[in-house]
């Protein structure tokens, strides 16, 4: 019988590879890029607006769903998929990064981590074995074991240390799992930036078995060149028929590049944050609309953009609704770069599927090289 979790690769170009995760929910186009919905929203995004995107699956926070509004109502209410709308498939974070990155009084040890809430200063304590529960009350397609994502820079002996509780946090989180169908338990490499702690790491991982696997402590401050020396090795360590998840990442340039050394999935805040900020991602690199070049331009973000704000507003409509803090300028700037990011991961596949991924990439990056349209 075939598993209704299941991952197939289609194509592949050089080390790219284009494939389809198959799930109860609904089938993921690979590469994907996930956006991120911290809490049971994708921030200024309707569920059917990020659908309409491309989007096959979003991500969700266990941290902040811990918190607020807790798990345990999301699961008195039908699960997340319920509670937010949105019946395609979801992955959900182990929480491990949130609370090392947000918490306040945080204590690590073997068991977990005790954390103090930056809500509202509530005590906590989240173990392999607790997460696996909220995630399980949760109900997401995609469950992330619990793991520390290590700190850059970190000294070998640092790094050593984080990748070996990672690893018991690991085999802790797969015995918590348990059996359900339909549902994947992903590990998740660590090692810094050190080749023999990630193959080290890789090796444990594969020896416990998961459904999928992401490659973590990355996207950490390290930079796109020691970011993408890693990416020359780290993918290749892992079992070559899962899904390999690159966790964190990021821009454009980023994914092209991460796409080229073997990874299938990637998540960002940054489409979605920027675009509430006034930063538009565009074909000929980043654009702010807060500039007042954009204030009489009757042209639209990007002319090659077929999104709803692209196909209807112009750069001096966007510099007035920003300025004036309306929440419409959230909304279409938001919804643009969820459009080109789905976009790009389209078109990524199309040039995997048709063995010219070299000649797409090129051609993406003389692109953004020519930078913004001159100004009117």
């Amino acid at each position: 019988m075939t598993s209704p979790f299941r991952f197939q690769i289609e194509a592949r170009d050089g080390r790219a590879r284009r494939g389809r995760i198959f799930t109860p929910r609904g089938e993921i186009r690979t590469p994907a890029f996930m956006p991120v919905g911290t809490a049971a929203t994708v921030k200024a995004m309707m569920p059917e607006s990020v659908a309409a995107t491309g989007a096959d699956i979003i991500l969700g926070n266990t941290y902040h769903l811990m918190l607020r509004p807790g798990a345990e109502r999301i699961d008195r209410l039908g699960g997340l998929h319920r509670f937010m709308n949105w019946g395609k498939p979801i992955l959900t974070d182990s929480g491990g990064f949130q609370v090392m990155s947000l918490a306040e009084l945080r204590k690590l040890t073997e068991e977990g981590v005790r954390f103090s809430s930056h809500v509202d200063g509530s005590r906590h304590l989240l173990t392999p074995e607790s997460s696996m529960e909220i995630q399980r009350q949760l109900g997401s397609d995609i469950v992330m074991a619990f793991d520390e994502c290590t700190p850059y820079p970190a000294d070998e002996r640092t790094a050593r240390q984080s990748m070996e509780l990672s690893m018991r946090w690991a085999l802790r989180s797969r015995e918590a799992f348990g059996d359900r169908p339909g549902h994947a338990l992903f590990g998740i490499q660590q090692g810094s930036v050190y080749p023999e702690l990630r193959a080290e790491s890789a090796e444990k991982l594969t020896a416990i078995g998961f459904e999928g696997y992401a490659i973590g402590g990355l996207a950490v401050g390290e930079g796109q060149d020691q970011m993408f020396g890693v990416l020359d090795y780290a993918p290749g360590m892992l079992p070559e028929d899962r899904p390999r998840y690159l966790m964190g990442v990021g821009k454009p340039d980023d994914i092209v590049g991460a796409v080229e050394r073997g990874v299938d999935m990637f998540d960002c805040v940054l489409p979605t944050r920027s675009g509430r900020t006034g930063q538009a991602f565009t074909r000929r690199g980043p654009v702010n609309i807060k500039n007042a070049r954009h204030a009489e331009d009757p042209r639209p973000l990007d002319p090659d953009c077929s999104c709803p704000c692209c196909a209807a507003y112009s750069r001096a409509y966007l510099h007035h609704v920003f300025k004036a803090g309306e929440i419409i300028a959230s909304m279409l700037m938001t919804w643009h770069n969820l459009h080109y990011y789905q976009e790009l991961m389209a078109g990524l596949r199309r040039a995997i599927g048709e063995g010219r991924l070299t000649a797409y990439a090129a051609a993406f990056h003389a692109q953004r090289a020519e930078e913004d349209i001159e100004p009117i």
